[in-house]
Formats: structure tokens, C-alpha cells, sequence
């Protein structure tokens, strides 16, 4: 797919237009010249299949946790062959992943016992000796109070 326009490319990779506005922006996407003249495609910035693929290739990376600074870098070592860079900046990733897995478990270990200790319990509700509904079967009329109840004043 070749002479995409911004909004062909912004569908190609799966963003708007203007997240590829931004990515120009940040240096991660090139912005082609406008070309002169008239016609149909006159003034019209066309992108090629390689923006495509670096368009995807930022989502990718950005899925994969990576920030934009990262992936700037990583782009840039693609033009340079600079593996070992790549491969550090990935092992970096790496780490800060299985980090957070470790994360991860413990809150859904820490979970599942809630779950599974923290039934709560099928007792039916009795009433305690000395509350009202027990003491008005016993003869008590309400009126004056008995000590600790806290209800009133005789």
C-alpha cells in the first residue's frame, strides 16, 4: 500500500490522525514533504508502506509496555544495528514485567483467601438479654432505664 494518506495510514495502524500528528510531533514517524503543483494529489503528504510498519511497530511497543521515549530509542538503534542497546532496553522491560506479575500474584493470592475465609456465616439473628423487644416481654414498660443501656434518661 503505497501513497496512503494520513488518515489511510491512521487505519492502517489502528490510531487517529491525530496520534499520528503527535508521533510527528515526538520525531517517532516522518512527516513527507507536501508536494507542489495541481492535480488531484497536489498538496497532499502521501505515506508509504515503511510508515506502516513503523506506525505499527510504536503500537506494538507500546502494548508491550515500552514508552515513547524508549521506543524513540529503539527506533533509532534500528538505524544503527545496535543490538546489545535493544537487547538491554528489552531485558529492562522484561524485568519490570515479571515485577509486576509478582505484583499480580500476591493481590490475587491475597484475594482468593478473602474469598474463601471471609464466608459470612448463616446464624440467625437473635436478640441480646436486656434489649427492648426482650425486656417488653418481661414486663418492662419503657420508661425507666436500666443501667448500661444508654437509652434515656429515668
Amino acid at each position: 500500500m503505497t501513497g496512503m494518506t494520513i488518515a489511510a495510514l491512521a487505519r492502517e495502524g489502528g490510531v487517529g490522525v491525530e496520534t499520528v500528528r503527535y508521533y510527528q510531533r515526538r520525531g517517532l514517524l516522518d512527516e513527507p514533504d507536501r508536494p507542489t503543483g495541481a492535480g488531484a494529489g497536489g498538496g497532499i503528504r502521501r505515506y508509504g508502506t515503511d510508515d506502516a510498519r513503523r506506525l505499527r511497530f510504536i503500537r506494538s511497543a507500546q502494548a508491550a509496555g515500552f514508552t515513547l521515549e524508549q521506543i524513540g530509542e529503539l527506533l533509532a538503534l534500528d538505524a544503527t544495528d545496535d543490538r546489545a542497546r535493544a537487547r538491554q532496553l528489552a531485558g529492562e522491560r522484561i524485568a519490570e514485567l515479571d515485577a509486576k506479575i509478582e505484583e499480580l500474584e500476591r493481590v490475587r493470592a491475597s484475594l482468593r483467601r478473602l474469598a474463601v475465609n471471609r464466608r459470612p456465616k448463616r446464624t440467625p439473628y437473635r436478640r441480646a438479654k436486656g434489649t427492648p423487644f426482650v425486656e417488653q416481654r418481661n414486663g418492662y414498660d419503657g420508661r425507666t432505664v436500666r443501667a448500661g443501656c444508654g437509652v434515656g434518661r429515668a
